[in-house]
C-alpha cells in the first residue's frame, strides 16, 4: 500500500522519484505549490505538491506537459 502523506517535502518528492525537479522553495501550511520543470522537452514536466494544516505533505502530482 502506498503512503500518501509524508513528514517532509524531501520524503514526498522521493516517493515519486522527483526530488531533482523541485526548485527548493518551501511550502507554507495549507498551500499548494506548482511548477514546470524543464526536462528538455518542449513543454516540460508539471509538478504540484500540497502541504496541509498539520504540516504533512501529500504525494506529489506530476506529469509530462504537452
Amino acid at each position: 500500500m502506498k503512503n500518501n502523506r509524508f513528514q517532509t517535502l524531501s520524503e514526498a518528492l522521493e516517493s515519486e522519484h522527483i526530488p531533482h525537479m523541485w526548485d527548493g522553495r518551501p511550502i507554507p501550511y495549507e498551500t499548494t505549490l506548482s511548477l514546470t520543470y524543464d526536462d528538455g522537452t518542449r513543454y516540460g514536466h508539471y509538478v504540484s505538491v500540497y502541504r496541509d494544516e498539520k504540516g504533512l505533505y501529500e504525494r506529489p502530482v506530476h506529469y509530462a506537459r504537452g
